[in-house]
């Protein structure tokens, strides 16, 4: 009988899971870059430099950084 071992992959999904940063920090930057007042929900005037899209998008690139983060090797412990 084959015995299968299944083995904890750091990153199940391969790397569409990396992926994500780069494309939501692109969006963020083009999102910036847009025509300005577009924002459906703009009271005033703001000094805020970027709209609520790129926002959106920067807050969603920055919650999709863990599997950038489990790529980093693992620090060496070293005992005496």
């Amino acid at each position: 009988m084959l015995k299968t071992r299944i083995r904890a992959d750091p990153l199940p999904a391969g790397p569409l899971v990396l992926a994500a940063t780069p494309t939501f920090a692109l969006m963020a930057g083009l999102s910036s870059l847009g025509t300005p007042g577009a924002a459906l929900c703009r009271g005033a005037n703001s000094s805020f430099p970027i709209d609520d899209m790129a926002l959106m998008y920067l807050l969603m690139a920055i919650f999709h950084l863990s599997p950038w983060f489990r790529l980093r090797p693992s620090p060496a412990r070293h005992f005496l």
